[in-house]
């Protein structure tokens, strides 16, 4: 019932983010970080895309593993209290309000729409739990596509048009013009046999961590890693395929729901495989491998310092009220 609200008010996710988050990056001094912490609100898929694009020693590297950082650090209190004090004004539906907390991160999901759930009566609070959740599950799996095709593109052109008009030079972009001129933006190529050993290794940890959370570890767990080691690879192929014309991450991601939709036979029994591995055993190894690869930029961030955590939390502000602008309109 919630109709084209619920499907307009992606637009608002991703590019209220840039319209908020970007001029703030830019008065504060921040350069081409600012794309890759205001293109989305930096969560896994966000990491991926800019990875394959930029390379996560890049600025735009950099910027979108401060977002990702700043989000998981701080970003569920501080959308539980903007959620909560929007809500407690009245000026929006309930049900707008719910639909913009889904930004895309089930954690920050929980806490926005929470803080709006206590404020009204259980039937409307469970409606408002329902809704938040459709919204994020259309961030999440939508949302790899938006960011690439639409969010992505606009957050670069911004940069080119605003960064000569309003952009701040500052001590700390100074110094980092001089890191970035000596910063390899291309990600190096890997050949299959690299490839192959990554995955492994990744499945690998994945099944460790799965036995270090739960204590043991199903015989189902070992299909379910194979099954995600051939979708990446299926991923990679047609990435090839279509020359990289489209990240393989998103390849990865439709033949991976294509594998557990309605239109794959076997969808129930590779569903059951991959629930025996816990999503943060995945997620584990993942981000354990992209804090090594900026390690080195430890300095860079520092100068960056508070900018890029204002900048992160402007961003999140930016998805959640543009989405809820846009849901109320078509409510």
């Amino acid at each position: 019932a919630a109709g084209w609200a619920l499907a307009f008010q992606e637009l608002g996710h991703f590019v209220g983010t840039i319209l908020l988050g970007l001029p703030v990056a830019l008065l504060l001094g921040i350069k081409r970080e600012a794309i890759g912490a205001t293109f989305s609100v930096g969560r896994e898929p966000s990491l991926a895309i800019i990875g394959e694009r930029y390379g996560m020693d890049s600025p735009e590297g950099r910027g979108v593993l401060a977002e990702y950082l700043t989000g998981t650090l701080f970003g569920a209190v501080f959308m539980a209290i903007v959620a909560g004090f929007i809500a407690s004004l009245n000026i929006f539906h309930p049900y707008s309000l719910a639909m913009g907390a889904g930004i895309g991160s089930g954690s920050i999901m929980a806490a926005a729409a929470g803080a709006i759930a206590a404020q009204q009566t259980p039937e409307v609070a469970k409606e408002v739990m329902a809704l938040a959740a459709a919204a994020n599950l259309i961030t999440i799996t939508l949302g790899t596509y938006f960011t690439l095709f639409i969010s992505l593109p606009l957050a670069v052109w911004g940069y080119r048009v605003m960064e000569p008009r309003i952009g701040r030079t500052t001590k700390a972009s100074f110094q980092q013009s001089s890191v970035d001129a000596a910063a390899v933006d291309e990600p190096v190529a890997l050949g299959w046999s690299a490839r192959f050993s990554a995955w492994l290794a990744s499945g690998a940890l994945a099944l460790l961590a799965t036995l270090v959370m739960s204590k043991t570890l199903p015989p189902a767990a070992f299909l379910g890693v194979a099954v995600m080691i051939l979708a990446a690879f299926v991923g990679e192929l047609l990435c090839q395929l279509f020359r990289r014309k489209v990240p393989a991450v998103c390849w990865v991601s439709l033949v991976a729901m294509f594998l557990t939709s309605p239109w794959c036979p076997l969808a129930p029994q590779i569903t059951a495989a991959h629930n025996a591995v816990g999503i943060m055993a995945l997620i584990t190894p993942m981000l354990a491998f992209a804090g090594l690869s900026i390690a080195k930029d430890i300095p860079a961030f520092r100068r960056l310092g508070w900018r890029i955590v204002v900048v992160s939390l402007t961003a999140g502000f930016g998805t959640f009220i543009g989405a809820v602008f846009i849901a109320e309109l078509f409510h």
